[in-house]
């Protein structure tokens, strides 16, 4: 028990420290082009403007658009009595508020939690995770999905989203600035150098910024997996839907680039490659399935 709650712990301070990474990057990015433009810190202003206001939209209403683009249906207690009260069961132990249930019709054994907060949230389950699993396995993937909800893991991915936008939107007027004009003449402090530097930045930094928000998100799986374990007090049952899962070669054709964050496994399969590994919006599944029963042990 004392090593899921170091788990949960681990995890929650590595992703503050990631997101601290994050504002690290953007004060440099900030910095060179307050010292290379006649701008100042202007930019870095209204680029923090632009990218909260591209943000919002998907705050209040991304969880709309990510049950609508996955095909998710929205089912009550009559149509499945079965899955409503292992919901509803599951909420009253961990003492939150019960989501909005939907069931995405896929033989892929997969589910996602999307909402803003406890209060505005949904979990989506394929029609394969309902059939193929064990009933305590299937318990421990809604626990896993409730932890996201519980953790407020969507918000943090807001934040993460936010800032990615920042650092995209600064490279790219760092460079259009340290190219077409409005830099420091090139005598003063080694404008060309900065300039340079600039170039390098643009190319870098929006690349760094992608790599830490796939990192983020691999850790709030990690932080879902311990929480939900916690939940049900049954690591073993999570970790014996993950082999199911790894072991599905069902096609989730619902999935796309911008939800696939949102699932509990990674619809695209993309495992085994070094380079897979890096860009995968999930942790690899087997370290997850180790994990899990190192804590039941």
């Amino acid at each position: 028990m004392n090593f899921m709650y170091s788990q949960i712990t681990a995890n929650k301070n590595k992703t503050w420290i990631l997101i601290a990474i994050f504002i690290a990057l953007i004060c440099v990015l900030g910095y060179f082009i307050g010292y290379v433009s006649d701008y100042g810190n202007g930019i870095v202003v209204v680029a923090m403007a632009f990218s909260i206001i591209m943000a919002l939209f998907g705050y209040f209403a991304g969880d709309k658009v990510a049950l609508m683009t996955s095909g998710a249906q929205f089912i009550s207690k009559q149509e499945s009595p079965y899955v409503y009260r292992m919901v509803e069961n599951l909420c009253i132990a961990a003492g939150m508020p019960m989501p909005k249930i939907h069931v995405i019709d896929s033989p892929a054994i997969n589910a996602f939690a999307t909402g803003r907060d406890p209060n505005h949230s949904s979990i989506a389950l394929t029609t394969g995770a309902i059939s193929k699993l064990e009933n305590e396995e299937l318990e421990g993937v809604i626990a896993h999905e409730l932890s996201h909800i519980q953790n407020y893991d969507i918000r943090v991915m807001t934040i993460v989203i936010i800032l990615v936008g920042m650092v995209s939107i600064i490279a790219d007027w760092f460079f259009r600035i340290s190219i077409f004009g409005g830099r420091k003449s090139e005598g003063d402090k080694g404008g060309g150098i900065l300039a340079i530097i600039g170039i390098v930045l643009i190319i870098v930094s929006p690349i760094v910024s992608q790599l830490i928000k796939l990192a983020i998100s691999r850790k709030r799986e990690y932080l879902a997996d311990a929480s939900g374990a916690l939940l049900t007090r049954y690591p073993q049952g999570l970790a014996n839907a993950l082999e199911k899962i790894k072991n599905d070669n069902s096609p989730l054709e619902e999935a796309t680039t911008a939800t696939a964050h949102l699932y509990i496994s990674n619809p695209f399969k993309n495992r085994g490659r070094f380079l897979a590994a890096i860009f995968s919006t999930h942790p690899p599944i087997e370290d997850r399935i180790l994990k899990l029963r190192q804590m039941a042990s």
